[in-house]
């Protein structure tokens, strides 16, 4: 970001559960790094996934996270210069992206199966993403190495329904950044990630693609998140390099977790604002817990 670039964060999360301590900690960095900075929060709800969205999460997502005392300047209550702020609204962006890539050659229809991808998982010798960060499971962030098996369909089509339409990954290429949080990053293409889904094959634009169209068209310039999608990044600055968009600057939290370490999830009902609210915690107290084991990591600035 530039010193004459006006900061802009974002928030994203998605209605497919009540959040919990896990998504405050996250969201209540990024509101501090927008204030810090003198700059503009932004609201997005992520709400693509129709089969698990549900209304009332949307509603509990800005009520929650205004009881904890997060604030935004934009988004789908405010409203803003940018809108629409919620992606199920944002079809045509991402179409408009879809046929920059089909026309540029970065994509190919995939017609594997979910039985085809787990065979081809299980082989031998099959690469598995290699271990330059954290693996916590995320779907679109650490899925085994496609492994090439509809690189060379070609399909002239008018719309992406019907198949997954995957990134067409360039081999060997190493994607470098610095996270304003964990320091240098590198990953390779086709050792640590192969060709991803962009397009799925139930006409739903998929995470990666949506993002970086998003982000773009909001002109966000950092965006804050869970250390668990620092491959993810890698995915996305070569989307955003295939389609002509600028990169914002990129700080990964740690995650936290339960008391046996293990990721905190929306399965994780008791740990949920909307719990410990009914249990009359106060929001200053959970921000003490939240941020009481967020410790920098020294290669902070």
């Amino acid at each position: 970001m530039s010193p004459t670039a006006k900061y802009r964060g974002r928030i994203a999360p998605s209605p497919t559960g009540y959040l919990h301590l896990g998504h405050a900690r996250t969201f209540w960095q990024a509101f501090e790094r927008a204030r810090t900075n003198e700059g503009v929060l932004i609201f997005r709800n992520e709400d693509l996934d129709s089969q698990r969205c549900r209304p009332q999460y949307v509603e509990a997502m800005f009520e929650d996270l205004r009881w904890f005392g997060i604030q935004w300047q934009e988004g789908p209550d405010v409203g803003g210069a940018f809108g629409p702020y919620a992606q199920s609204s944002r079809r045509q962006f991402y179409l408009n992206a879809w046929r920059n890539l089909l026309s540029g050659g970065w994509i190919y229809p995939c017609s594997c199966s979910r039985r085809d991808l787990a065979e081809s998982a299980s082989a031998p010798h099959n690469d598995a993403p290699h271990d330059d960060g954290p693996n916590n499971g995320a779907n679109h962030n650490d899925e085994p190495i496609y492994p090439g098996t509809c690189r060379a369909q070609r399909l002239a089509a008018s719309s992406p329904a019907g198949v997954n339409w995957r990134f067409r990954v360039p081999d060997g290429e190493r994607i470098d950044f610095v996270d304003a949080r964990m320091g240098p990053q590198s990953f390779e293409a086709r050792r640590d990630f192969g060709d991803f889904v962009v397009w799925r094959r139930d006409d739903v634009p998929a995470y990666q693609l949506a993002v970086v169209v998003d982000d773009a068209a909001m002109q966000v310039t950092e965006v804050v998140r869970g250390e668990d999608l620092l491959r993810s990044t890698a995915r996305q600055i070569l989307l955003q390099r295939a389609l002509g968009l600028p990169t914002p600057q990129y700080y990964h939290c740690p995650l936290m977790t339960d008391e046996n370490g293990v990721r905190l999830a929306k399965r994780h009902d008791a740990l949920s604002l909307r719990e410990l609210r009914r249990l009359g915690m106060l929001p200053e107290e959970l921000r003490k817990v939240a941020i009481s084991d967020f410790v920098p990591n020294p290669k902070e600035k």
